[in-house]
């Protein structure tokens, strides 16, 4: 039987055995009903227990830290669409990318599952957060094939957090209010991510 760690790698990124496995996959950035009941059904369990610190020793290893920053950073987005409870548990996935980078534990990753080692970065509202991210997607872009659609991406967070200090599409779920100029903003194509 796997370890709960591993079973939150191979739900995420696939069997290390499938073709498909170390390649992004179009169904974690799209709102799919079918990929959030997936994502209920087999971590939404896991959540439960790394939220009541469980597995707080997976900590201590590139591949289970990346499983525990999974847990409170993607696993929510999908458990909790439009739902505050999304955004919860982002200081703990941030905490531990910090430390995971500090420990250089995404040089033992796959590129992609570096990608999902910095995105709490990306989701911070702090500026220099958002800097250290850019940073790490720009030495990914350069090093490997993975980073280019995530170093835009990672350009496009930086731009709102520079601009507004907080990301306006989160205001409502959040309950802000937002400016008039974080409204018109939010008018335009592709201001949401």
């Amino acid at each position: 039987m796997a370890e709960p760690w591993q079973t939150v790698l191979d739900f995420w990124f696939g069997q290390p055995d499938s073709p498909d496995f170390g390649q992004a996959r179009k169904e974690w950035f799209r709102k799919s009903q079918a990929f959030d009941q997936a994502v209920a059904e087999t971590l939404g369990p896991l959540y439960q227990r790394a939220i009541a610190e469980e597995f707080h020793t997976w900590s201590g290893a590139p591949q289970s830290c990346l499983a525990l920053i999974l847990l409170f950073d993607q696993v929510p987005r999908n458990l909790f669409r439009d739902d505050p409870q999304a955004f919860a548990s982002d200081p703990q996935a941030l905490a531990l990318t910090k430390q995971a980078i500090a420990q250089q534990f995404d040089q033992a990753l796959l590129p992609v599952q570096r990608v999902f080692l910095y995105l709490p970065l990306e989701h911070s509202e702090n500026l220099t957060d958002q800097s250290q991210c850019l940073a790490l997607f720009r030495q990914l872009a350069a090093t490997t094939e993975v980073g280019d659609d995530f170093l835009d991406y990672a350009q496009r967070h930086f731009d709102v957090i520079e601009q507004f200090g907080r990301f306006p599409h989160r205001n409502q779920i959040l309950g802000r209010v937002s400016t008039p100029a974080e409204l018109a903003f939010l008018a335009l194509p592709g201001s949401t991510f």
